[in-house]
């Protein structure tokens, strides 16, 4: 009887169970039986699901407090729309495969009516999980099925911001303002729903650049969210939002919120916040006392730790804004040092680097500041305009660098030719102590390292690990040894000889292995691919080095060479002078440097173009006195020069174009596509004296250089851009001219003919003498109208020098050998319109052997080959 109960019941059970998993029964059992699965099994799965894919996406994401936060903590691409079905995180995966298993086997829709209540929910966990996978249409696809199919569902408000979301991920921010702004009148709004909505319409103002309209809904959301990490991000928006409008006490109120909230939220922010706050901080009316005790207080937080590079980043710019550059640097420095220990950022890592290489320009040390900015670009986006600037400074300091050097250097040989006997003496007797001291460093660092040596090879002797015979093998890490790099032994540890070999050349620099090889002499003696190859011949004792005489009868003596460093260092002042004033409006640097030029006694090609910058520099400088005393000067000393004649009218025809080098170049440039090669190598030859100090004469020169090459060939360019690249090597031309030695003149180099039938583009060319313009004219017009009527297509005509004396009328498109061949005697046929036709003798050839012909100016031996 028992057993037949319990049968009995278990198969009362059995068919309530099979009864309740139909989905086309419209009753409590199996509504509930299908909306409890749903929700407690298949949905709460993929919310874990969804859950650990959103951490792995937020962990993967950092914060760019630098920059404008976003309103939601999600890195779109931009650059792709995903169409397909095909996710790429596993757990979005997941999420999806358990909304869509709800859907296919849970969903009652019954008279056209969804029963199950949690179906929405399944919906809603697909679209999701489409979005941060970042499958916007997918994922816009599954919210709209929502809002047609449960116009009713409590979710109605979260789904239609979803939608707007994925809206403004599909670039459609005007779209999704209109919609959520009807919600708002349509529908009464609160709390998390209200925040919610109110944020994502910010998002899509600040898409399509209205800010002010932005910061207003950002106010509303941060008010109404709920949600501790929202409202301190909003919050901060606000606060960077207020900034940029130059409100700092509302900025300051926002961050201050942030700062109560303390441990409620991410440690960044409430970090970042200070550090905002901090940046609004009035130094002319706040207490620099109290601040600073403030910014002492956020430094030695142990809880601010993982911050301290932000923190000393901001304590350095707060000592250089008050001038104690030594100790804003020591923190730029310590920045920089925690920067890698800690977050790498490279923002931050960016910023120091390009502060600590103004500071060193600042200073005229420029190849330290040049380091530094080669630093900054490696942390840097290419291709974005800070990237752009720093490049471009960095290019710059190339040329201050290299004239820098030149200054300084030529300056201390004048300045020692100009002291007497006794301080010359003086002076070599001060350097000989430092260079005792350096020696006795050196010395002592051999003996250290002479006597660690020798107690490693005792200990090793002393442990039975001698280094003969069958003992070698036995060794780990000497040769024929066990392995090979176990070893304290020095020369056969990798590390510690490299190490040693680095500090070798620190120390002494590149040394010939000889004897009294630690002599200065034998410095540098070894030049990359040569093998004891000496520098100097001369043998120098110690005692020599310690002699102040030895380095006295080394000063120049000759006059023309003094002369000459004398002029090398006149000319590095009038280009610095320039850089200066141009490249990096240093007006300050470009006056001393122009002003010291004036009173070296300078030759007179720098005289009149450096008063004249030096007027333009006073103007700039607002020293207006001194503007008119220099320009005066000018005027009187140099009437006839074009600078007066710019001073005394500055707006006239001859002031803006006929003396403007700029404006000159111009029209020798126009002359030069217009193949008046003869012509432009003349003027540009008188230019360039005219111009003689003007930054514009690498130009004529480059100009000139090319327009040889196309009237007189290959070797003769490469004669002349060889000039440019020797003569103005710091110049953009001069290193376009070594460009084209090393890129492109080997290239080019071949004057080898190549075989006609290889070519896939032929020219008839016929040859004038030069002076016969008329002649050319004529026939260059006949036969345009004859070429009108041909059934050639695409093909053209060219008037293109040759030489000084010929000129090529040229034929061009003809895209087979045939055709080129059988153009002439069709010329010669074509008697239409009572024209005589043309029977000039003419030549073929492909496209490539014209270049050659061109180039190498070799048309006699194409014609008559041996």
């Amino acid at each position: 009887m028992k057993t037949f109960t319990k049968a009995s019941i278990s198969l009362f059970l059995i068919a309530i169970v099979a009864q309740s998993c139909s989905r086309k029964k419209d009753n409590f059992i199996n509504r509930a039986w299908h909306s409890v699965g749903t929700e407690y099994n298949i949905l709460y799965n993929g919310e874990i699901a969804l859950q650990q894919g959103l951490e792995t996406v937020n962990n993967a994401y950092t914060e760019n407090f630098w920059e404008l936060l976003p309103i939601e903590r999600f890195e779109a691409k931009t650059d792709e729309v995903r169409l397909g079905n095909e996710a790429q995180n596993s757990d979005f995966e997941r999420a999806e495969e358990k909304a869509a298993k709800a859907i296919q086997k849970h969903s009652m829709t019954i008279g056209g009516k969804e029963k199950n209540p949690q179906i929405d929910e399944a919906y809603l966990l697909l679209g999701k999980s489409r979005y941060y996978d970042q499958r916007f249409v997918p994922a816009l696809a599954a919210f709209n099925n929502i809002l047609n199919k449960y116009p009713t569902s409590d979710k109605i408000n979260q789904v239609k911001v979803w939608r707007e979301k994925t809206n403004l991920r599909l670039g459609s921010p005007e779209l999704t303002i209109k919609n959520l702004k009807r919600h708002l009148k349509q529908e009464e709004v609160e709390g998390q729903d209200l925040a919610d909505i109110t944020a994502v319409l910010a998002d899509a103002y600040l898409a399509i650049k209205e800010k002010d309209t932005a910061l207003k809904y950002l106010d509303t959301a941060a008010v109404a969210t709920k949600i501790n990490a929202q409202k301190a991000r909003y919050n901060f928006i606000r606060g960077q939002l207020y900034n940029e409008f130059g409100k700092r006490d509302s900025a300051n109120m926002a961050f201050d919120v942030i700062i109560d909230m303390h441990r409620k939220i991410p440690r960044a922010f409430y970090i970042n916040a200070h550090l905002a706050k901090s940046d609004n901080f009035d130094a002319e009316t706040g207490n620099k006392l109290e601040f600073l005790e403030y910014l002492t207080e956020l430094e030695e937080n142990r809880e601010n730790r993982p911050f301290l590079d932000k923190i000393f980043n901001r304590i350095a710019r707060y000592h250089q804004s008050e001038g104690r550059d030594s100790l804003s640097e020591v923190y730029y420095n310590k920045s920089i040092a925690k920067n890698k220990e800690l977050t790498s950022d490279k923002v931050l890592f960016s910023r120091n680097y390009l502060i600590l290489g103004d500071m060193y320009f600042d200073r005229t040390e420029y190849k330290t500041a040049g380091a530094y900015y080669d630093s900054t670009l490696t942390n840097m986006i290419e291709k974005t305009k800070p990237y752009r600037v720093v490049a471009k400074k960095r290019k710059n300091l190339e040329d201050v660098i290299y004239y820098e050097g030149i200054a300084r250097a030529n300056d201390s040989i004048l300045d020692l030719l100009k002291l007497p006997k006794e301080e010359q003496v003086a002076y070599f007797n001060k350097y000989i102590k430092e260079l005792k001291v350096q020696d006795s460093i050196a010395a002592e660092f051999e003996k250290k390292r002479a006597d660690k040596e020798a107690s490693r090879a005792n200990a090793a002797k002393n442990r039975g690990f001698g280094i003969a015979g069958s003992q070698r093998a036995s060794v780990p890490g000497l040769p024929g040894g066990n392995n090979g790099g176990n070893t304290d032994f020095y020369f056969y540890n990798p590390t510690t000889s490299a190490y040693g070999r680095e500090e070798f050349f620190k120390l002494w620099g590149n040394r010939k292995a000889q004897d009294n090889w630690r002599l200065s002499s034998n410095q540098n003696s070894i030049k990359s691919g040569e093998e004891g190859v000496s520098a100097e011949n001369e043998i120098v004792t110690q005692l020599e080095l310690y002699d102040p005489e030895y380095y006295i009868k080394k000063l120049p003596i000759d006059k023309v060479e003094v002369d000459s460093i004398s002029t090398d260092r006149n000319f590095a002042y009038y280009q610095l002078g320039l850089i200066y004033k141009e490249k990096f409006q240093e007006y300050e640097l470009a006056k001393s440097k122009l002003e010291n030029l004036l009173i070296s006694n300078p030759e007179e090609r720098l005289v009149i173009p450096s008063k004249y910058n030096l007027v333009k520099i006073y103007e700039l400088l607002g020293q207006m006195d001194e503007y008119e005393i220099a320009k005066n000067r000018l005027i009187a000393e140099h009437p006839d020069s074009r600078y007066a004649e710019i001073l005394r009218n500055p707006n006239s025809q001859l002031a803006k174009d006929q003396n403007n080098p700029e404006t000159v170049y111009e029209n020798l440039y126009r002359k030069f596509e217009n193949q008046d090669y003869a012509e432009v190598i003349s003027e540009s030859e008188e230019n360039i004296k005219r111009f003689e100090g003007d930054g514009y004469v690498p130009k004529f020169e480059i100009l000139k250089a090319s327009a040889i090459g196309r009237l007189k060939g290959f070797e003769a360019y490469k004669e002349a851009v060889n000039y440019v690249a020797l003569t103005y090597p710091n110049s953009e031309e001069g290193k376009r001219a070594q460009e084209i030695l090393n890129n492109a003149l080997p290239l080019m180099s071949n004057k080898e003919f190549l075989p006609e039938d290889d070519g896939n583009s032929f020219h008839v060319i016929y040859q004038f003498d030069s002076a016969k313009k008329e002649e050319i004219k004529k026939f260059t017009e006949e036969l345009t109208k004859i070429m009108e009527r041909l059934p050639y297509p695409n093909i053209s005509l060219s008037k293109d020098v040759y030489d000084e004396n010929t000129t090529f009328i040229v034929v061009h498109g003809l895209k087979y050998i045939t055709s080129a061949l059988g153009f002439g005697p069709t010329l010669q046929d074509y008697k239409e319109r009572g024209t005589k036709g043309i029977t000039r003798k003419y030549i073929t050839a492909s496209s490539a052997n014209y270049a050659i012909i061109q180039r190498h100016k070799n048309l006699n031996e194409y014609i008559n080959p041996e």
